[in-house]
């Protein structure tokens, strides 16, 4: 995973925390084909990773991503054609994905950022969903993920008018779930990701993650009738085991890598 300081995403991977950097700070790490390729390209390798357990995704210099590249909003399709993949990546990837927002964050840059399963931002980081302002409609599934995150109340005020908000208020709404100081927001994020790449189960995050994406438009019962089948394999694993027994000897779990055969398989790839 070398990279050079070249290279539109840098990778960084120590103590089972793979930092991944947007690096296109003279363009405000805006999105392209050149970015969408690699970065899902990573999440296809570090799925399999045993030496990655937890992702941090943040910007280089001022921006997390303000958005796509004007050669992606010039093509006919707004890049949403044969050759492009969904902006899913991260939500079927099997292991936590942590935003760190240290700057701007607009349009598709944002989708990406709500697709990670934690959100930390600088308390002044810029935020708009962008899309009607720039004629654009809300794309990438933003119309059912914001409102599910958040509210359709709050979804249905910010697409309208993509208004620019602040960190702070992101953190009221529902946005991100911590804004702090932006010279705190990569310590804060690896400080997160530390304690989930020691302490908790890969497996049990894995599942745990799919149950969250896949359960939560089907019925109560239906949900926690497949729950018990999941829980009674979890609880056939070592991993309850090890989990029980570092708390009784008040010591850290040492978990087994994530076992991929414990979570259905639409987990890992986004849809093509």
């Amino acid at each position: 995973m070398a990279a050079t300081d070249n290279d539109v995403i840098l990778v960084d991977v120590e103590d089972g925390v793979a930092t991944i950097t947007l690096n296109r700070p003279d363009v405000y790490n805006a999105w392209n084909s050149e970015v969408q390729t690699k970065l899902f390209g990573l999440f296809d390798t570090m799925a399999h990773d045993d030496d990655v357990r937890v992702v941090i995704i943040t910007g280089a210099g001022k921006a997390f991503s303000a958005g796509a590249d004007m050669e992606i909003l010039s093509e006919e399709d707004g890049g949403t054609g044969a050759g492009s993949r969904p902006l899913l990546a991260p939500m079927w990837f099997p292991k936590p994905v942590i935003a760190a927002i240290n700057g701007a964050c607009a349009g598709i840059g944002l989708q990406l950022a709500l697709m990670c399963d934690v959100r930390i931002a600088s308390q002044d980081a810029k935020f708009t969903t962008a899309f009607a302002r720039r004629g654009l409609i809300a794309e990438h599934g933003l119309s059912w993920l914001f409102s599910r995150l958040t509210s359709l109340a709050t979804a249905s005020e910010l697409l309208l008018s993509a208004r620019v908000f602040k960190g702070d208020e992101a953190e009221r709404l529902g946005v991100v779930h911590f804004a702090v100081p932006r010279d705190e927001v990569l310590d804060r994020a690896n400080a997160y990701a530390r304690d989930l790449a020691d302490n908790v189960s890969p497996t049990a995050m894995a599942v745990i993650k799919w149950q969250m994406y896949n359960h939560y438009d089907r019925p109560l019962i239906e949900s926690m009738d497949h729950s018990d089948e999941l829980m009674r394999a979890s609880a056939a694993r070592p991993d309850l085991a090890e989990g029980v027994a570092s708390f009784l000897e008040r010591r850290q779990p040492k978990f087994a890598p994530l076992d991929h055969s414990a979570v259905p398989p639409t987990t890992f790839a986004a849809k093509q």
